[in-house]
């Protein structure tokens, strides 16, 4: 497929530092052919959701779901294949064991998101369930992994690879058939990131149904706040 260098965005995870909250730059390089005097540049298709179901649907194409087995299991594309691009990291040297615990009180407290680290065994984990002409759309929860796993293939030599811009998360329910307790956009969502989303929908309740209070009875809401103990 003819195309030009992309560019994403990348998290911390995909340099295998553990944790998804911080982003650098992912440079997305094509693999060059050439055929008849001609450079032909393979290239990663990033598409929306919509474009993706066709692909599936009418094209072919397998999901390869790449997030770490967390948010697969909390809500996943049926029948789709899982290989995750990040596995939990459970090695206990000294500099691991300090950095999963600031993961754990920050990005994992607020987050839901377990301490990672890259998988090794990847694409051979890929290769042993496809072949380099095999269609595939790879899908994550942001966009990020899904791009990263997409350069490991490319250089592995897989060309027929896509992407979902932006990832599950712009997913809107029906879209695809799915498995879990959540929907697609939400399973990313979890700790105390949840929890703030129900304290702000409570309060912006409260907040509402005092300012329809004082625009409506004005009189009383005067009378309510004269009882309030002055300063």
């Amino acid at each position: 497929m003819a195309g030009i260098t992309c560019y994403g965005l990348s998290s911390q995870s995909v340099l295998g530092l553990g944790s998804e909250s911080s982003k650098s730059l992912l440079v997305m390089k094509g693999k060059q052919r050439g055929i008849r005097g001609f450079q032909i540049k393979a290239q990663v298709e990033f598409v929306n959701a919509e474009e993706a179901k066709k692909l599936v649907g009418v094209e072919g194409y397998a999901v390869l779901d790449v997030r770490d087995k967390t948010q697969f299991e909390r809500a996943h594309i049926k029948n789709c294949y899982h290989v995750p691009l990040f596995i939990e990291n459970t090695d206990n040297d000294i500099g691991t064991i300090v950095k999963r615990q600031l993961h754990n009180n920050f990005a994992g407290l607020f987050f839901g998101l377990p301490f990672t680290k890259p998988n090794p065994e990847f694409v051979q984990s890929v290769k042993s369930q496809f072949s380099p002409q095999s269609k595939l759309l790879l899908v994550c929860q942001e966009g990020l992994r899904s791009a990263a796993a997409a350069q490991k293939l490319e250089r592995a030599g897989y060309d027929n690879i896509a992407c979902i811009t932006s990832g599950l998360q712009t997913v809107k329910p029906g879209t695809f058939d799915s498995v879990g307790s959540k929907e697609l956009q939400d399973a990313g969502k979890a700790g105390l990131v949840t929890i703030q989303g129900k304290i702000s929908a409570v309060l912006g309740t409260v907040l509402i149904c005092a300012l329809l209070f004082v625009t409506f009875f004005p009189d009383q809401a005067e009378q309510i706040l004269q009882m309030a103990p002055s300063s």
